[in-house]
């Protein structure tokens, strides 16, 4: 057996270690991108959510100013601690609006009561439909969406106070 053979082994285990290294060390893009973002909300009309609370659709959004278009459930755990967020938003001037998804008027109600109402608007998407035509993988989600009902921006998971000034800088931005 030769000498060259003899390594080969060696040398490819060297090889495949080194492409591991060079991998871990610059990993892919994780962010996740919108497919969205760029274009006119979907058409959607939901009905109202609770009695006396403005239902929500696509038309609302195109009304000259940007909205905060928020996914949301009173089942979902980490919305209890976004809505202290939105709340906190809306106290600066964030207009924003509500999807409650699979949720029952009576479970909304008493979700809001216990932890604030941040929505002018909350539209009831019973089967979640508007939801995935967002392309909303879950709750909370929310969507900047500029004052021509054309979404700026996707935000995965619970507005933490952390995202505060970048999601009023998006908002600035959807001007």
């Amino acid at each position: 057996m030769t000498r060259a053979v003899r390594f080969a082994p060696l040398a490819l285990l060297l090889l495949i270690i080194a492409a591991l290294v060079w991998r871990l060390a610059t990993p892919a893009d994780t962010n996740v991108h919108s497919t969205l973002e760029g274009k006119a909300v979907p058409g959607f009309d939901l009905g109202e959510a609770l009695p006396g609370k403005p239902a929500l659709s696509s038309a609302d959004l195109a009304s000259g100013q940007p909205h905060l278009v928020n996914i949301f459930a009173s089942w979902c755990v980490p919305c209890v601690t976004e809505v202290k967020v939105l709340e906190a938003l809306r106290e600066r001037g964030v207009r924003i609006d509500g999807i409650a998804v699979r949720d029952r008027p009576e479970d909304l109600a008493e979700f809001l009561a216990l932890n604030g109402d941040p929505y002018e608007r909350i539209g009831s998407d019973e089967r979640s439909q508007v939801q995935i035509s967002l392309g909303s993988s879950g709750v909370p989600e929310s969507f900047v969406v500029d004052g021509k009902g054309v979404i700026r921006y996707q935000h995965i998971g619970a507005i933490e106070h952390s995202d505060v000034p970048m999601i009023l800088a998006k908002l600035e931005q959807a001007r």
